[in-house]
């Protein structure tokens, strides 16, 4: 929490610069080199070279930056916060990793997250493939240990390899849990759905460690349900959200790599996020934006307005805390 006796540097007001106008970081915040100390830094990991299917994630933070203009982040009524100015928030800009080594730009990942997140108390990261995640649960692994992985996806992303490739937006969660980077018994997926390549897919998954909400128990048992298996999962550990966007149904997120029918709805999702109030979040990601298959902007202002409920959690987390 930021020092009482100084004030956090806000975003410009929408009300003073209308909000189609100014700065072209996240929420129009200032950048993290103008502040002296930060809370929560957004990170960008223009990263896609792990994908399996459609490509493009790498235009994704700049996409979700141009969509979060929309938001109007003065206060939010259902955390009943002011988080840019309860807390110090800044856009910390882009990692730039190798478009062509994948092996190399996870690399670059983890030592840019590692060494921001000595710096800052949170990361937020706007993707960029799914890939990021091994990497950030690494940083994260560096000054917390293993948390618990709470993962919004339409899969599982728990393969061992894809046409014999060990790092790729579908296997971060095998390497992770190789590692030791989460809680096997605190972890679960959220949202998960779709035909597999096998049934062993999901045992595979099992040994892991994780548990599973299919989206047909969330249809079945609604939002409240999902939100009390998910707290019960995490406990009092210290909590990793790692939100693909495609989650969402493509009705509601059709501007992502790997689109799967019968998904969440954007009101569902931010149901569930809003349930979590009062876990001990510790950083995020949001992943797997598309912007070129995107229209009307849905997928990208559904990501900007998943990343403002974050930067929330994080608010009302620390102020109940502090």
């Amino acid at each position: 929490m930021i020092d009482k006796e100084n004030t956090p540097i806000q975003p410009v007001s929408g009300k003073i610069v209308p909000r189609y106008a100014g700065p072209s970081t996240f929420a129009r915040l200032p950048e993290l080199r103008d502040v002296n100390s930060c809370d929560i830094a957004i990170l960008g990991i223009p990263f896609d070279s792990g994908t399996s299917y459609r490509p493009g994630a790498r235009f994704g933070p700049q996409a979700i930056r141009q969509a979060s203009r929309h938001l109007r982040t003065q206060y939010h009524p259902a955390y009943d916060t002011e988080p840019f100015a309860e807390l110090q928030v800044a856009d910390a800009g882009d990692i730039a990793c190798n478009p062509f080594n994948i092996e190399e730009a996870v690399g670059q990942v983890q030592t840019a997250a590692t060494d921001l997140l000595g710096k800052v108390g949170s990361l937020i990261s706007l993707g960029g493939d799914h890939t990021i995640a091994l990497p950030l649960l690494r940083a994260v692994n560096h000054y917390h240990g293993p948390v618990a992985l709470v993962h919004f996806d339409a899969h599982l992303d728990t393969w061992d390899t894809y046409f014999g490739a060990p790092y790729t937006h579908g296997t971060p969660f095998r390497r992770a849990a190789e590692e030791k980077l989460f809680l096997d018994h605190a972890s679960i997926h959220v949202g998960i759905r779709g035909p597999l390549y096998s049934r062993d897919d999901l045992t595979n998954d099992q040994e892991l460690g994780f548990k599973v909400v299919h989206c047909d128990e969330l249809q079945n048992e609604g939002v409240e349900h999902v939100i009390k298996r998910i707290r019960n999962r995490v406990g009092d550990n210290p909590m990793y959200l790692s939100i693909d966007i495609d989650v969402l149904d493509p009705a509601h997120a059709p501007g992502t790599g790997t689109p799967e029918i019968a998904g969440m709805t954007s009101r569902e999702l931010l149901g569930v996020l809003r349930g979590l109030a009062g876990l001990n979040i510790i950083s995020a990601d949001v992943v797997e934006v598309a912007p070129a298959y995107d229209h009307a902007e849905l997928t990208s202002l559904a990501a900007a307005t998943t990343v403002f409920e974050l930067i929330n959690l994080l608010a009302h987390y620390r102020k109940k805390n502090a």
